[in-house]
């Protein structure tokens, strides 16, 4: 069993380190800055906690959950020798880890992950990257070890992947936001749009295409109705022209002609 060393205390690395504890993998240290954090995380894994790189134990593999501008410096406060470090960005190259680790790797989860809400790991996709066949191997295999999905991918396809995500998840969530707010203005509950969220995304991920299930005014080109919500926002320029923007990309990718 590889010795595990989690490196951060936020949500992708709680995610982490519970799953490879689920998995019978448990880290054997949690190395984070955030003191409180960690040192919960620590507990939940029967793990040890420092936030000194001095104190670092040694291990087969580093993994670096942390934010995306602090990758290379983390990466740089502790010794690992010859063991593989990865870190867990989706936007981030390899070669962020380089010059000083020469066993690097990526272990990329693409999923969303929220502090005290549960994701069952086997069904989150995790990209792997390595820079040497040592770390390209150990990464699959915890990686084999926690999901029924993994993929092998470059920097490169990783970003896209990742710039993708957001458009499917951040954008989106946004959406459910702005939804949340103009039934509120209303005195209207969001609990009315949970069941056409739900339905919506099934559809989504059952076609082939989520092209295929796109419905709504602007697939009509219905003119009379999307007059009618634009001069509904007429106080919220910026969300008008959101709607304006989004409403002509509908209608120009479904090919969809006015009904006759």
């Amino acid at each position: 069993m590889k010795r595990i060393v989690i490196v951060g205390s936020g949500n992708v690395a709680q995610a982490f380190a519970l799953a490879l504890t689920e998995a019978g993998m448990p880290p054997v240290q949690i190395y984070a800055r955030n003191g409180a954090a960690g040192r919960e995380l620590a507990a939940q894994c029967g793990a040890a906690y420092t936030d000194d790189g001095a104190q670092v134990m040694q291990a087969d593999l580093y993994l670096i959950a942390v934010t995306d501008r602090a990758i290379a410096s983390v990466a740089a406060s502790f010794e690992a020798g010859n063991a593989v470090v990865a870190h867990t960005s989706g936007t981030t190259e390899l070669e962020a880890l380089a010059p000083k680790v020469h066993h690097r790797a990526v272990l990329y989860p693409l999923q969303t992950f929220t502090k005290g809400r549960r994701i069952d790991f086997r069904t989150v996709p995790l990209l792997v990257e390595g820079a040497t066949a040592q770390a390209l191997a150990c990464v699959t295999e915890v990686a084999e070890a926690l999901s029924e999905r993994v993929v092998r991918m470059d920097s490169a396809q990783r970003a896209m992947l990742h710039l993708a995500a957001v458009f499917a998840c951040n954008f989106t969530n946004y959406m459910y936001t702005v939804g949340e707010e103009l039934l509120a203005e209303a005195g209207l509950d969001f609990s009315l749009l949970r069941p056409l969220i739900l339905e919506t995304a099934h559809k989504a991920a059952d076609a082939s295409s989520p092209r295929l299930t796109q419905t709504g005014p602007a697939v009509r080109n219905d003119f009379q109705t999307k007059s009618r919500h634009c001069e509904m926002l007429r106080e919220k320029p910026d969300l008008k022209s959101i709607y304006i923007m989004l409403s002509k990309n509908i209608w120009e990718t479904s090919k969809k002609t006015l009904p006759k």
